[in-house]
């Protein structure tokens, strides 16, 4: 049990889960009044109820790739915790403080399987809460995720596959009218802002600088004395 708990404990990170569900759910609940968010591009983007496909495999798509960073790697994880967790929560706050949607659904007179699926969709999520895009954010998330993987140094075909999936997420926000431009720019940037504080920084050797600059001083000023 000590060896299980030593090799998988930090599943604990996994509990972030009981902040995020009831926060998400309280706002698609209590969200009434919001900023419309709505741009001239967003009328020029079709609707194609194809893009249901790529959409609905996001939920598959994020909780896949975490399964496999957390038993191949506790340092990956923690990593790709910390990037989807802070940047999820970030998600919540920009909604909280300032309430936003959407008003681009319509009416839906296809009838075949895939624009049912959509018409579900739109009865059970909201049109709310949209700014920045979490669909976009997690897919380029779990994306970058990968990249940075030891074991996908080499699996050329499994990023790239990944890439496309990607794309075709973030394409889908737009025609499905789940999301405006807006919000997939709003989701682009928060990836690159958590890209940079996650993975681009070596806090290691800020901490050394840091202590050799504290060090440093002490030095200049017993040399002063």
């Amino acid at each position: 049990m000590k060896k299980i708990i030593t090799k998988y404990g930090h599943i604990w990170t996994v509990l972030y889960a009981l902040i995020y569900m009831p926060w998400f759910a309280w706002l698609e609940k209590n969200v009434k009044t919001y900023t419309l968010l709505h741009t001239r591009l967003d009328d020029l983007i079709p609707f194609c109820e194809y893009f249901i496909i790529p959409y609905i495999l996001w939920f598959a798509y994020v909780p896949v790739v975490m399964i496999y960073v957390f038993f191949t790697s506790k340092k990956e994880f923690y990593k790709a915790s910390a990037y989807l967790f802070i940047g999820m929560t970030i998600c919540l706050t920009i909604c909280t403080i300032w309430p936003n949607g959407q008003d681009l659904r319509m009416d839906i007179v296809n009838n075949n399987i895939f624009s049912n699926i959509v018409k579900v969709l739109y009865t059970t999520d909201t049109n709310t809460n949209v700014f920045p895009s979490i669909h976009v954010f997690n897919s380029i998330g779990v994306f970058l995720i990968l990249c940075k993987s030891e074991r996908m140094k080499d699996r050329y075909f499994i990023k790239i596959s990944s890439f496309i999936l990607t794309f075709l997420i973030i394409l889908s926000t737009m025609f499905l009218k789940q999301h405006s431009v807006l919000d997939v720019l709003g989701g682009i940037a928060l990836s690159a802002v958590m890209y940079m504080f996650v993975y681009a920084i070596d806090y290691s050797k800020v901490f050394q600088w840091i202590k050799e600059g504290r060090f440093n001083s002490k030095q200049y000023e017993r040399r002063k004395i």
